[in-house]
């Protein structure tokens, strides 16, 4: 019996979300070999950088075409500040490799679009890092795939994230500067309230909005044509300083007369138990389904316990392990991935078209 090869793992930037790195190498397929990034990107991602490396053992390189080219590797894990997702990993591609990206896909349409032609020209396989793999998403899959429903017709997914973004909408005494974005963002790294990492503003379409949309994409396999969207900066006061959304809603159009829509926000730590409300409804012609995407956890209270500990924790959840194993099975046999890079740009295109909608008013087209 052969034994699967293993592939060596470049991580181009861990200062974004390093969670993608470490759960590409909980596979036994995947090896960090080394980490690398750009001279010039600031002394603060530098120490992030050489953080991530030194827990590793592996060493930091501050030339991204180097350690490509000079340490065998044959993936790229890519978690940058957002606004350099898409040029780290055509150059990944170009250098013939594999790219695992972390969210969001891209900024501008433009880069996008650039990525899916430098992935498609190199023949390299490409996954976008999602949740389609948490155990009640693959059950809702499974129903649904087994007509325990009949044919679905229409879809809505809450995506309620309960977690603080910095001081709450309304705290900002007169006269105080607004909240910079990105000063605000790299402070936040330290409790994993970075989400939208970046110099750019970004509200939570655009950071999380691949979630909701990939558990639809995925459970119905249409893509979306039109949207109309409504959002709000409500909660926290960064994101009203640089008028970005925490809280939206999203109508979608989609192929096969299906009907979609999603409820997504990042509503506060005070506002849940355990994380936030995220739960998937499936109306078919047969039946419904209603799915709590958290599903199997278990609840933990004790006296003492820490006003900000979870107290319902997911259980029986291999998420990341089975991305990186269809990853490495896509590589094996030349086939997509789960979150490829042609449904990621449909994902992109489809958030582009909603916050176009929210500053319109106006139904939008999936472009």
């Amino acid at each position: 019996m052969t034994t699967p090869r293993k592939f060596r793992c470049a991580v181009l930037s861990a200062v974004k979300h390093d969670y993608v790195a470490r759960g590409v190498a909980l596979h036994p397929r995947f090896e960090l070999c080394v980490v690398a990034d750009d001279p010039d990107v600031p002394a603060w991602a530098h120490e992030r950088n050489q953080q991530f490396a030194d827990s590793h053992r592996i060493p930091y390189l501050r030339d991204v075409d180097r350690a490509l080219a000079e340490f065998d590797v044959q993936v790229a894990v890519v978690s940058p500040e957002a606004e350099r997702h898409c040029g780290l990993s055509i150059r990944a591609a170009r250098a013939g490799k594999h790219v695992v990206l972390d969210k969001p896909l891209a900024t501008r349409r433009e880069d996008a679009d650039a990525l899916v032609e430098a992935i498609e020209l190199a023949g390299v396989r490409f996954l976008m890092w999602n949740r389609n793999f948490l155990p009640a998403v693959l059950h809702a899959r499974d129903q649904i795939t087994a007509g325990a429903i009949g044919r679905p017709y229409a879809v809505h997914a809450d995506f309620y994230f309960a977690k603080d973004a910095g001081p709450p909408r309304g705290s900002r005494q007169p006269g105080y500067p607004p909240i910079d974005w990105e000063s605000h963002q790299i402070a936040a790294h330290i409790d994993g309230a970075d989400g939208g990492l970046g110099r750019e503003p970004m509200g939570e379409l655009a950071v999380e909005g691949i979630y909701p949309l990939g558990y639809i994409r995925l459970l119905t396999g249409a893509d979306v044509r039109r949207v109309f969207a409504r959002s709000a900066s409500f909660f926290h006061q960064a994101h009203a300083d640089n008028g970005v959304e925490d809280l939206a809603s999203v109508t979608l159009e989609m192929d096969g007369g299906l009907t979609g829509s999603i409820a997504i926000g990042r509503i506060g730590l005070a506002s849940h138990p355990s994380g936030g409300e995220i739960k998937l409804h499936v109306l078919g012609t047969a039946g419904a389904l209603v799915v709590s995407e958290s599903r199997p956890e278990v609840g933990v209270y004790y006296k003492g316990q820490p006003p900000k500990e979870a107290r319902q924790r997911r259980v029986a959840g291999e998420n990341d392990l089975l991305l990186a194993d269809d990853f490495a099975r896509a590589i094996d046999e030349n086939r997509d991935t789960v979150l490829g890079v042609r449904a990621a740009r449909a994902i992109f295109a489809t958030v582009a078209a909603a916050l176009e909608s929210c500053r319109s008013g106006d139904v939008v087209e999936v472009r």
